[in-house]
């Protein structure tokens, strides 16, 4: 990736560049953008990222077209004669965990910024909308080499040093593998308190992470938050280029034809598609952000969208 010589010259929705002496500067540009894009879109529930508004009884209310009838309140529908539905009371004292994959593959960016860039945006769009209230947030961070644990604690400064410690998180050498599995299955053992649990990576390689994923879905809400850059899934027309996987350090040159630009397409789409099957089948949230795209907008569509799946009213 070029790295741009002035933040003025990125698009309007690129993130920041969270390297080097522009860190703090980046840093605090990121919490302002989230707070001040979020704010006024996500109001309303007070969990904006939890698959559901609560599981607190609330008030009754008339029934309106468009509500899920699994939320009839029967007793009250027969002792008025109209249907009435149950509404539920957003859970209190959530405690978030947040696996951030930062292995080698998420060192790349063709568009407005690196991947690693991407979730570093993510896990503060994570910190934000399930911030306050008593609600506390922790991490687990890979690089490949090394894992850091970062234990739960609220506040607005612990927030904000979780987001830090997650970009300054030291890049591995060329050649390093992450294990995304054993990421997340360190995350189940030991058992933790029920609550929400939001996986960022890039899901690259053999898709060996559904079993420990579907595990952790037993016990807790998962949201997984796919980082991906225009090069994953499609190669450009320039001729002759190296290839290289940065997590073997392995290249190979190669001459891009139009044969070989369908070939790569249709296997990153099968790709793609078995991590979403994955995903799905582990009862888990699925948010994709891209390099090439504004990613707080698709942070909103994702919460929106969601919320009109709670309320039972079509997408």
């Amino acid at each position: 990736m070029t790295e741009r010589s002035d933040a003025g010259d990125r698009p309007t929705w690129a993130p920041p560049i969270l390297r080097g002496d522009r860190l703090e500067a980046g840093l605090r540009t990121l919490e302002l953008d989230v707070r001040r894009r979020l704010d006024g879109l996500l109001q309303g529930n007070h969990l904006g990222l939890v698959p559901g508004p609560g599981s607190e009884p609330g008030e009754a209310r008339p029934y309106q077209p468009g509500d899920d009838v699994r939320r009839m309140d029967w007793a009250v529908t027969a002792r008025t004669t109209t249907p009435h539905v149950r509404e539920t009371v957003a859970d209190r004292e959530l405690e978030t965990w947040v696996v951030a994959d930062l292995s080698p593959s998420l060192d790349f960016g063709t568009a407005a910024c690196e991947k690693r860039d991407l979730v570093v945006c993510a896990v503060a769009a994570v910190a934000h909308l399930t911030g306050g209230g008593g609600n506390r947030i922790g991490a687990l961070l890979s690089n490949g080499t090394q894992t850091v644990r970062i234990p739960p604690r609220g506040g607005l400064g612990h927030a904000r040093d979780l987001v830090r410690r997650v970009a300054t998180l030291p890049r591995a050498e060329e050649g390093t593998r992450g294990d995304l599995a054993a990421l997340v299955d360190k995350l189940r053992r030991p058992p933790r308190r029920r609550g929400l649990v939001v996986v960022v990576s890039d899901f690259l390689g053999p898709v060996t992470w559904e079993r420990p994923l579907r595990a952790l879905s037993t016990r807790h809400e998962l949201l997984a938050v796919e980082v991906l850059d225009p090069r994953d899934v499609d190669l450009p027309e320039v001729g002759s280029v190296v290839l290289a996987d940065p997590e073997t350090g392995r290249q190979r040159e190669v001459h891009v034809s139009a044969l070989l630009r369908k070939e790569f397409a249709a296997a990153a789409q099968a790709h793609r598609a078995e991590v979403a099957r994955a995903i799905r089948q582990a009862a888990a949230g699925h948010l994709v952000l891209r390099t090439d795209s504004d990613w707080i907008a698709d942070v909103v569509r994702f919460v929106v969208a969601r919320k009109r799946g709670w309320s039972g009213a079509s997408s």
